[in-house]
């Protein structure tokens, strides 16, 4: 197997489609990644950092502690700052966003477990105005250490 960075595995699962989505998942767990996929909507940015974060807590991919949180919270700006392209604002600025996140936990690079745990987070999705046909592609990912 190539050697393959945290990163490409968050954003090939973002951008899977159902079959692609289920045999990725087999493959990387199989060499100690956690992953998971789901789905956010909103003009609000705190409906979709809540929504990463509960998933990232039901799926076991954090655990309750403050090292683990803070990773988290820093990992889902990173990406979110990326996929708003700097303005880290949806409604007060009139934009709403339709999007599907990873999260992906596991080592830096496939074959080196000497990097330790890390986290990657993913953003794909439509952003725009708040009107049908007005809105386009975007996507940010955050990497942080665990």
């Amino acid at each position: 197997m190539k050697k393959i960075g945290i990163g490409k595995i968050a954003l090939q699962l973002a951008l899977s489609d159902e079959d692609q989505e289920a045999e990725m998942i087999e493959k990387y767990e199989a060499i100690g990644y956690a992953l998971y996929k789901g789905k956010a909507g909103s003009m609000d940015s705190q409906k979709i950092f809540a929504a990463i974060e509960t998933a990232a807590m039901r799926q076991d991919l954090i655990r309750e502690n403050y090292r683990e949180e803070h990773a988290l919270y820093h990992c889902t700006m990173e990406a979110f700052n990326g996929y708003c392209r700097g303005q880290i604002d949806l409604g007060n600025v009139l934009r709403s966003t339709g999007l599907v996140f990873s999260i992906v936990r596991g080592h830096l690079i496939s074959e080196d477990k000497s990097t330790g745990e890390w986290l990657a987070i993913t953003l794909y999705g439509q952003i725009g105005s708040p009107r049908q046909g007005f809105e386009h592609e975007a996507v940010g990912m955050g990497i942080q250490p665990v």
